[in-house]
């Protein structure tokens, strides 16, 4: 984990260990009192790709109304609403499936959980009975669960 002027190194997993590569290359676009930013590449186990980055001003971030992430934040809120979009990223995305998750209770428990995803913008149905993560939400998803555990 790092901390503020830590001067430590990445976490483990990547190409250069001791580098803070993504620190390096924000500190060369970003003036005090800095920025956030996140990315991804992900490849889903369907064959489905993205590539996805965001960044903001800590200014800008401050400044933001924070009370428009109450409904996404809420929305993962739930271990079967999670188990649902990992099910999804996974490649399983059709009600039946779904409904065999060990964790799923009734159908109309499902059908709850999967309109709390839609209202949070985490899932959208792709056609009749199948779901799917909207590609732009598919990396700030990891991110937001990577941050929530300690990433």
């Amino acid at each position: 984990m790092l901390e503020a002027g830590s001067g430590g190194v990445a976490p483990a997993g990547g190409k250069d260990d001791s580098r803070l590569w993504l620190l390096e290359a924000l500190r060369q676009r970003v003036e005090a009192p800095g920025a956030v930013a996140f990315g991804g590449t992900v490849d889903l186990p369907d064959g489905r790709y993205y590539e996805w980055q965001w960044g903001e001003s800590v200014g800008e971030r401050l400044e933001a109304d924070w009370s428009e992430a109450a409904v996404p934040l809420e929305a993962l809120g739930h271990p079967v609403r999670l188990a649902i979009l990992r099910s999804v990223l996974q490649g399983v995305s059709d009600i039946a499936s779904l409904a065999a998750l060990p964790q799923m209770g009734t159908r109309g428990q499902l059908y709850h959980h999967l309109k709390v995803l839609e209202n949070g913008g985490w899932i959208l149905p792709q056609r009749r009975g199948v779901y799917g993560v909207p590609g732009e939400r598919v990396v700030p998803l990891l991110t937001v669960l990577a941050a929530a555990t300690g990433g």
